[in-house]
């Protein structure tokens, strides 16, 4: 059996199958994870350069090359010039590898005082942060595109329906603005998965801490998290069930998204017609040349139980592990990193979807029939003194009554808080433009930390 020997950074030999086995996906996965790498790299430089130690790790100067060589990697990964080879294993061994080619000594020194443990939980929630940050925008992003049409038909008439059959008289309005505030439920879970990843985990090496006097509190602020995880077994514990709190939120934003995708589904039907989608955003068939089909509706349903799937793997993975670090949380980073891509990628394609929907309200008004307005009718009854029980009865035996009343003059007297004409429109659009101003603080803030970091503007170009 042929043997592949580290020379760089890892001492020993290893088969080429084993080697092939223990890196899995790494390859691939971790060119998502260069910058973050490079980035928690020149933070653990910068402190290591600072410390009061003779003879000295680094000093500043030493320091600052090693940062203007990893700005160097990352300019190169966006150029597609900087690979991760399976002789390197990950992005901490190319990265690592890459500076010792570059600067001899120096990039033998890096790893002072750190594990590829600290290094790739705190490359995650680097990673992490700037993906859930751009999640929250786009789920604003749709929240708001769902709002403009609530706002456009707030009084269009649709039949409410529980058990899928008609119930009671509803609006456009209703509908469509009750999905923006499902939305802004799913990102203030998103902001609390945010607030927990940001806690910086670096520094805890291996899990026990280091005989060096590092300053962790210092590595936090550069890297622009807002505190340090404080016990360095619990850094190494939060691995893997960070990852699972992030996908659980994310599940919650997809699961509002299935059900979109689902109304949507039926109401676009021809047996309803209530909407129509816009053309461009269907697909056609290879063999019905009428067809517009909703493929992306479909595929946002399945790509929610994905997402979940990944959430639960993740679960499950960690669920049985003893303390400490275990191999057994690589396999995390897969569908971590593919729960945060779906979820991503499915925010994006509905809101030019919800934006292009047509609104059919002669289809929405056919959908009324006379025993959809019995609740309201048997409402009107008890405000003229009847009790309710008898008010319930006396309807349901007389259904006929209710021919030829007007759905937009029954959704008009509903003026409480949040009913059809009581919708704080513009309450709603005040709340999706703080989580805006949320997110531009907090990426001012991330963005600032790290351009200081580098000594270069971030996020880069190519080059």
């Amino acid at each position: 059996m042929k043997k592949i020997i580290s020379k760089h950074t890892m001492v020993g030999t290893i088969r080429d199958d084993v080697l092939a086995y223990t890196a899995g996906k790494d390859v691939e996965l971790d060119a998502s994870l260069v910058d973050a790498d490079c980035i928690g790299s020149a933070a653990h430089v910068t402190m290591l350069a600072g410390l009061p130690l003779r003879p000295e790790i680094f000093s500043a100067r030493a320091g600052a090359r090693i940062v203007t060589e990893l700005v160097r990697i990352m300019r190169r990964a966006r150029s597609g010039a900087f690979a991760i080879t399976l002789r390197d294993q990950d992005v901490h061994l190319a990265v690592e590898n890459e500076l010792t080619r570059r600067l001899g000594e120096l990039g033998r020194k890096i790893h002072a005082g750190r594990s590829r443990n600290d290094q790739v939980a705190v490359d995650l929630r680097l990673f992490a942060k700037e993906q859930l940050l751009a999640a929250i925008e786009e789920a604003l992003a749709l929240g708001a595109e769902l709002l403009g049409q609530a706002r456009r038909n707030r009084g269009v008439p649709m039949v409410g329906r529980t058990h899928l059959q008609p119930a009671m008289p509803s609006s456009v309005g209703l509908w469509a603005s009750a999905y923006t505030e499902d939305l802004l439920d799913d990102v203030r879970l998103l902001k609390g998965a945010y607030d927990l990843n940001d806690q910086c985990p670096l520094g805890s090496a291996a899990g026990y801490g280091v005989p060096l006097p590092l300053d962790r509190q210092r590595v936090a602020d550069l890297l622009g998290f807002r505190r340090p995880i404080h016990n360095v077994l619990h850094a190494a514990n939060s691995r893997g069930k960070i990852e699972s709190v992030i996908l659980s939120a994310l599940s919650q934003a997809m699961i509002t998204l299935s059900r979109l995708a689902e109304d949507l589904l039926l109401f676009t039907m021809p047996e309803f017609g209530y909407f129509s989608l816009p053309p461009d955003m269907c697909t056609g068939s290879s063999i019905m040349p009428q067809k517009n089909n909703p493929d992306v509706l479909e595929l946002a349903r399945a790509r929610a139980a994905r997402v979940m799937a990944c959430s639960q793997a993740v679960m499950d993975i960690v669920k049985g592990l003893p303390s400490g670090y275990n191999r057994d949380l690589q396999e995390a980073k897969e569908p971590f990193m593919l729960g945060l891509e779906m979820t991503r990628a499915t925010l994006r394609i509905m809101a030019p979807l919800v934006a292009g929907l047509k609104v059919n309200r002669e289809a929405l008004r056919r959908g009324f029939t006379p025993a959809v307005f019995a609740a309201d009718h048997a409402l009107s009854l008890v405000a003229r003194g009847m009790p309710f029980r008898d008010a319930y009865h006396y309807v349901k035996k007389h259904l006929a009554e209710l021919e030829g009343l007007d759905p937009a003059k029954s959704i008009a007297p509903k003026t409480h808080l949040g009913a059809t004409a009581g919708l704080d429109f513009a309450g709603m659009a005040r709340q999706l433009a703080a989580e805006r101003a949320f997110v531009s603080a907090e990426k001012r803030r991330f963005f600032k930390a790290i351009s200081r970091l580098l000594h270069a503007p971030y996020p880069m170009e190519a080059g």
